[in-house]
C-alpha cells in the first residue's frame, strides 16, 4: 500500500492549502491554479484512482506499474509520462531508486518507488521561489529533472574519492587482489551511473522542442541547463572511468615491473653461483691425468680465480642495474 507523501495546490506562485486524493481534480480544472501530489510506492488501485482524477492515459498507467531499465519520456496527447532514477549508494552497494512523472495541464504527479532522497527539498525549494513558481507545472517539472540530475553528483564523487584512494595505495606498493576487485566494482559501477544519465540528455532535449500547454517558452533555457549539467556529469562520470581504467593498467605495469626486477636479481645471482660451480664441477670429474691436482698451490690458485670470477661478474651485475 502506497502513501501520500505530500499533496496540495498552488495559484500565482504561492501555496494555496494542502489537498486530499479526492480534491485533486477539482483544484486541478481551476483556472491559474496547479496541484502537485507525491506518491511513495503507489499500488495499481492508487494509480487507477489517479487516472480516473485526471484522465491519464491507460498506457501511462501500465507503464507506471512495470519496472524499466532506463529514464526514457512518453507523451500522451497533451499529458507527459517520465521515468527517471534517483542513485542510492549504501555501503558500497549501488542501487537506483525508479520515480515516474506525469505531468499535464493543472496537475503533476511524482510516484517514487523505493527510498531515494526524499522530494520534500524540491518542493521546499519551489516554494521558496514564488516568481518562478508562479509559472506553474512546467517549472516543478523543471525543478525535479534538476534535483534528479543533482542525485547522481554526490554519488560519482564518493566513487572518485575511493578511486583515488585505491590509485595511492597501488603506487605506494603491491597491487593486490582485492584492490583489482575493488576497481573493477567502482568501474562497473560508473558505467551503470552513465547507463542511467545519457537518457536525459535526450529527455531534456526533448522538452525544449515540445509545446505543450502547460510548458512555456520561457521555460525551454531551464531545461538546457538541466541538458547541460547532465553533460558535465557525463563528462566527470568519463573521467572517472577513465581514472579506474589507468590505475588498473599502472598497477598491472607496476607489478611486472617488480616481477622483471625480481626476475634479474635472481638471475644474476644464479649467474654468480654458476662460476663456481661450474669450476668445482670441472674437477669433480675424477681424470687421473689431472697436473694440477698435485701442484701445492693448486687449491689456492682455484679459490682465487672463483673469488676474481665472482667479483667480476657481481661487479658487472650491479653496474647494469640488475643487483
Amino acid at each position: 500500500m502506497g502513501r501520500v507523501v505530500a499533496a496540495a495546490v498552488y495559484s500565482a506562485g504561492r501555496k494555496v492549502t494542502n489537498i486530499s486524493m479526492a480534491e485533486g481534480r477539482e483544484w486541478a480544472c481551476k483556472p491559474g491554479h496547479f496541484v502537485w501530489i507525491g506518491l511513495e510506492e503507489p499500488n495499481a488501485e492508487e494509480l487507477a484512482t489517479l487516472q480516473a482524477q485526471f484522465n491519464l492515459h491507460e498506457l501511462a498507467i501500465e507503464d507506471a506499474l512495470e519496472k524499466h531499465s532506463r529514464p526514457k519520456l512518453e507523451t500522451f496527447g497533451d499529458a507527459l509520462f517520465i521515468v527517471t532514477y534517483s542513485p542510492v549508494r549504501h555501503e558500497g552497494r549501488l542501487e537506483f531508486i525508479e520515480t515516474h512523472i506525469f505531468a499535464g495541464n493543472g496537475y503533476v504527479i511524482t510516484c517514487r518507488n523505493g527510498h531515494s532522497k526524499s522530494y520534500a527539498l524540491v518542493r521546499q525549494r519551489c516554494e521558496a521561489r514564488p516568481l518562478l513558481l508562479e509559472h506553474g507545472e512546467d517549472f516543478v517539472l523543471y525543478a525535479l529533472l534538476d534535483f534528479v540530475t543533482e542525485n547522481y553528483q554526490p554519488v560519482s564523487e564518493a566513487i572518485h574519492g575511493e578511486i583515488e584512494m585505491l590509485e595511492q595505495s597501488v603506487l605506494s606498493g603491491s597491487l593486490k587482489e582485492r584492490d583489482i576487485q575493488h576497481l573493477h566494482s567502482l568501474r562497473r559501477d560508473i558505467l551503470r551511473l552513465r547507463r542511467y544519465v545519457s537518457p536525459m540528455v535526450e529527455i531534456s532535449e526533448e522538452l525544449q522542442r515540445l509545446s505543450f500547454p502547460f510548458i512555456e517558452k520561457n521555460m525551454r533555457p531551464y531545461f538546457r541547463d538541466v541538458q547541460i549539467h547532465v553533460n558535465r556529469q557525463m563528462e566527470d562520470l568519463t573521467s572517472i572511468h577513465d581514472i579506474a581504467s589507468q590505475t588498473i593498467e599502472i598497477g598491472m605495469l607496476l607489478e611486472s615491473s617488480r616481477q622483471s626486477i625480481l626476475q634479474r636479481k635472481l638471475a644474476a645471482w644464479a649467474a654468480i653461483l654458476a662460476f663456481p660451480t661450474a669450476v668445482a664441477g670441472i674437477y669433480g670429474m675424477n681424470f687421473q691425468n689431472m697436473p694440477e691436482l698435485e701442484w701445492h698451490y693448486g687449491y689456492y690458485v682455484v679459490l682465487g680465480v672463483i673469488t676474481v670470477g665472482c667479483t667480476t661478474l657481481y661487479t658487472s651485475f650491479k653496474r647494469a642495474g640488475w643487483l
